[in-house]
């Protein structure tokens, strides 16, 4: 019979692995690092110049059994009173009834219904999203970039991307203003870093 020898980094390195995937299946929920995540957006003014903006207090849940994230669900819920593009007054104007109505719609959310591989370590991910009081079914791209362990917390954390582009009018945001002011598409951009919890 053949004997079969591993060296030192190789067994170490096997061991690391094994263990980072048994951890990874056993605890099946992430939650977004929030100083190292950001939700993003941007949209054409005038049909000459792009605005962006982010939402500032922000939490997003992962859930997954499955140490390539294929059969994740994610969960985000985001302040609309944390917009913020740079701009105090236009901050805002966003906030009121012209358009997020942050006092009356304190929340933005997003909870997905489903996962589908769109390529290597990139997904469809579609799910119901609710601004200003308005759910409508939306699919965005996903990226799972890769999990590592962190080595100031000793944890396991997970990066992912997120673009697409949703239309404001589906969600009655901003009525009086119309396309040529502002864009009626939306381009969403985020991305994070999330731990096990």
């Amino acid at each position: 019979m053949k004997k079969v020898t591993f060296s030192g980094i190789t067994l170490l390195s096997l061991l690391a692995f094994f263990a980072l995937s048994a951890f990874t299946i056993l605890n099946g929920t992430w939650k977004n690092d929030p100083a190292h995540s950001q939700l993003g957006f941007t949209v054409t003014h005038l049909g000459i110049s792009d605005v962006s903006g982010t939402f500032n207090d922000f939490n997003v849940e992962v859930k997954s059994s499955k140490p390539d994230f294929s059969d994740a669900s994610f969960e985000l819920n985001a302040k609309t009173a944390s917009i913020d593009t740079r701009v105090e007054a236009r901050n805002k104007h966003l906030k009121s009834a012209d358009f997020f109505d942050a006092e009356k719609y304190p929340n933005l959310t997003f909870k997905s219904t489903s996962l589908k591989k769109a390529g290597k370590n990139q997904f469809k991910l579609a799910g119901d999203l609710t601004i200003h009081g308005v759910t409508k079914p939306v699919v965005l791209d996903l990226t799972y970039n890769g999990t590592v362990e962190n080595q100031m917390s000793k944890k396991a954390t997970a990066g992912f991307s997120l673009s697409g582009t949703i239309k404001r009018s589906d969600f009655s945001i901003g009525s009086k203003f119309p396309a040529p002011m502002i864009s009626d598409e939306v381009r969403i951009n985020a991305s994070g870093e999330f731990t096990q919890n």
